[in-house]
């Protein structure tokens, strides 16, 4: 019999069990993308280091163009051109103005950059301004977007390609993350066969060492699949050891329900401590957490539905944990295309394809048993039916959580 905790209470207890404990290492910016930030980034410069135009066009005395018009344009001398990374040799008096091209340094003396559109050459050294220019139009002045001291990004980020742009524009080329978890895999079963081979009759193949090998190195963990062990404690209580041993945690698929040869919570609870075996949810019920060595031991349902639907709740979360991930996950709200009814006392996950029609998002539910995995090949998310509601009715407003989601 199980004894069962609520997804939150599961969740609560990963919490308080589990923290920040993997190491900090150094790496090359360009391979900081999708990697937790250790150490938080405050910038040491400002950036931009100098006042720019954001147009081509002329920089120019704002007040020397106040009241022009087509009819009766602001006439100033060209006193030259500003070249791209250099600095204006000559500041800029007033009747005066430089060519500058869109991202040239604005020369002393000048406050704002006129469009090419709004002034004609004469041809004589003569520039016509078409239309008056406030102070600082068309400018981005030195630190606009950081100054020194400023806090920039704080750590525990999951780095995105525009963090590493904002990186690179601060000069860090190298820089702290946080070392990958290392995640064992293991499948149990006397039932499975690798992938590569045909099963026999009462046999299937092994989905789980792929699914979840996927799901983890996705997540940014290093993945040691330790292939298929046959349903014996002796066999599984050597292979957890020599797993942690060398990984941050462990994930067993199968044998998690409470059967005569289900033998995960009770090689988990001879080499440490079960922290809970059950959760109310459907599918994933007999899903299991245990600690031995100080490192986590995910007991996962053997069917490939309720396996994944597990790890995405309760295995990503524990990673990101341990990695002091101050990220969670993002939900979209979407409307139900169609009715759903779920199991009384239980949290029902359930697996929806996202589609927009006339400017609305839409959630179409996956329907699928356990047991079944390629139903949920085509699906973009899961949703969830609160334990105690019987049901939610179509175009109810669901938040459906991106698969790709970490």
């Amino acid at each position: 019999m199980l004894t069962v905790l609520t997804p939150e209470a599961a969740l609560q207890c990963i919490s308080e069990h589990f923290g920040p404990c993997l190491p900090g290492e150094t790496v090359p910016l360009a391979e900081a993308c999708g990697r937790i930030l250790a150490d938080p980034v405050t910038a040491a410069e400002f950036v931009p280091d100098f006042d720019r135009a954001t147009v081509d066009g002329y920089a120019i005395r704002a007040s020397d163009s106040f009241g022009c018009s087509d009819a009766l344009p602001a006439l100033l001398r060209l006193k030259g051109e500003i070249a791209m990374g250099a600095a204006a040799e000559t500041a800029l008096r007033s009747g005066e103005c430089m060519a500058i091209p869109t991202g040239g340094a604005l020369p002393p003396g000048a406050d704002a950059a006129v469009m090419l559109e709004y002034a004609e050459d004469y041809g004589d050294g003569t520039i016509g301004i078409l239309r008056p220019a406030a102070p600082g139009e068309n400018l981005i002045f030195r630190g606009d977007d950081v100054r020194p001291g400023q806090s920039v990004l704080p750590a525990g980020r999951r780095l995105t390609p525009q963090d590493v742009g904002a990186l690179a524009a601060l000069g860090i080329a190298r820089l702290t993350v946080r070392a990958r978890p290392r995640v064992a895999v293991l499948s149990t079963g006397d039932e499975l066969v690798p992938v590569e081979a045909r099963p026999g009759p009462g046999q299937v193949r092994d989905v789980n060492s792929a699914l979840l090998a996927a799901l983890l190195t996705r997540a940014g963990a290093q993945v040691q699949s330790l292939g298929i062990l046959r349903d014996d404690d002796a066999a599984l209580a050597d292979a957890m050891d020599a797993a942690l041993e060398q990984c941050d945690a462990l994930l067993i698929s199968g044998g998690s329900s409470v059967g005569r040869k289900d033998a995960t919570c009770r090689i988990i609870a001879r080499a440490g401590q079960v922290l809970f075996h059950g959760v109310a949810m459907k599918p994933g019920k007999p899903t299991i957490l245990g600690i031995a060595r100080g490192k986590a031991v995910f007991g996962l349902p053997g069917h490939p539905a309720a396996a994944a639907f597990a790890a995405q709740l309760f295995v990503l979360p524990l990673l990101r944990r341990l990695a002091g991930c101050a990220a969670g996950l993002l939900a979209v709200p979407a409307a139900l295309r169609e009715p759903v009814s779920a199991n009384h006392g239980r949290a029902q996950y359930m697996a929806a394809v996202l589609e927009r029609e006339d400017g609305a998002l839409y959630a179409r539910p996956v329907r699928s048993k356990s047991g079944l995995i390629t139903a949920l090949a085509g699906a973009d998310g899961w949703f969830c039916i609160p334990r105690d509601c019987e049901g939610l009715p179509a175009g109810a407003c669901v938040d459906v959580f991106p698969f790709d989601s970490l």
